[in-house]
C-alpha cells in the first residue's frame, strides 16, 4: 500500500478560504519535512497563484503543462509537476481552461475515474507524503473525480451569516460519492476567517457541533491582514509573515491534518 495520502480540500460555496487552507497546510507540512505536491484542480488558479507571480501563472495557464492538458489526454501526471521556490513542495497548475472540464469529462469511459489513474503513477511511487488537491467551488463530474481520487477530505467553512450555505448539498454529494469509493474519509471541518469576538461564530459553532460523526478541527483560522498581504505577493502566509497569527493557526491545523490522515 502506498504511504501518499491523497487529500482534497472541497466545499461548494465559494469565499470558504479553500484555497488558501490547502497551500497554506501544504506549506507547514512542508516545513516538518513532508514531501508535498499541490494540485490545483480550480479554474480560478488561487493555489497556483499562492506560489507563483501572476506573469508565471499566465505563462503556466497558456502552455500545454497544466491539469487541464493532462485530463484532456489522461496522461500520467508526472510530467505536469513544477518545482516551487520553496523546499519539499511541488505544484501542478491549473489554467481557465478548467471552465470547459466537464464538456471534457462527459464523453469518456469510467469518467469518474481519470484522475485517479492520471495520478496512479506519482501516488504508487511514494515520493510524496501528501497530494493537496484544491477543488472547484462547484459539485459535479470534476469534484467527483477528485474525490474519487482522493483517501480524505478537508472542508473548510467560513464563519460567517452564509457560511453554512449549502453545506448539506455537500454531504449529500459526499454519499453518492461513497457509493463509488466507500473509503473515502471526511478527515475534518476546518473554521475559517473567524472573528472570535462575533455572535455567528458561536451560531457556526454550534451548528458544525450537530452534525453527526463529523470532527470539527480545534484549530480555527481566524481573520487576518497578513494572509492578504501574503496573498498579494504569491506567498504562504507562514513564509510572508512566519510569526503572525495566522502562521501560527496554519501551522497547527497542519499537524491536526496529518495526525488524522495517518491513522
Amino acid at each position: 500500500m502506498s504511504k501518499t495520502k491523497i487529500i482534497c480540500f472541497a466545499n461548494n460555496k465559494g469565499g470558504s478560504g479553500k484555497s488558501t487552507t490547502c497551500a497554506n497546510v501544504g506549506y507547514c507540512l512542508s516545513q516538518e519535512g513532508k514531501k508535498i505536491l499541490l494540485l490545483d484542480a480550480d479554474m480560478q488558479m488561487n493555489l497556483t497563484l499562492s506560489f507563483f507571480n501572476e506573469e508565471t501563472v499566465l505563462e503556466m495557464a497558456r502552455s500545454e503543462k497544466n491539469i487541464y492538458w493532462a485530463i484532456k489526454k489522461q496522461e500520467d501526471l508526472t510530467e505536469y509537476i513544477y518545482n516551487t521556490s520553496y523546499e519539499n513542495l511541488d505544484m501542478i497548475p491549473s489554467t481557465t481552461l478548467m471552465s470547459s472540464i466537464e464538456y471534457e469529462l462527459f464523453t469518456k469511459w469510467q469518467r469518474e475515474f481519470i484522475l485517479r489513474k492520471c495520478i496512479e503513477k506519482i501516488k504508487q511511487s511514494d515520493v510524496y507524503d501528501y497530494i493537496l488537491i484544491d477543488a472547484p467551488p462547484t459539485l459535479g463530474g470534476w469534484v467527483m473525480n477528485l474525490l474519487c481520487a482522493s483517501d480524505h477530505l478537508v472542508i473548510p467553512v467560513e464563519a460567517s451569516p452564509w457560511g453554512l450555505f449549502g453545506l448539506a448539498n455537500m454531504f449529500e454529494f459526499l454519499e453518492d460519492v461513497r457509493t463509488i469509493v466507500p473509503a473515502l474519509s471526511v478527515l475534518g471541518v476546518a473554521i475559517t476567517k473567524a472573528d472570535t469576538r462575533k455572535n455567528y461564530y458561536k451560531q457556526t459553532l454550534e451548528t458544525l457541533k450537530e452534525l453527526k460523526d463529523v470532527r470539527i478541527f480545534d484549530s480555527v483560522i481566524r481573520v487576518d491582514s497578513a494572509v492578504e498581504w501574503a496573498q498579494d505577493n504569491s506567498m504562504p502566509v507562514a513564509y510572508f509573515k512566519k510569526y503572525s497569527r495566522s502562521a501560527t493557526e496554519y501551522a497547527l491545523l497542519a499537524r491536526e491534518v496529518a495526525e488524522y490522515g495517518s491513522r
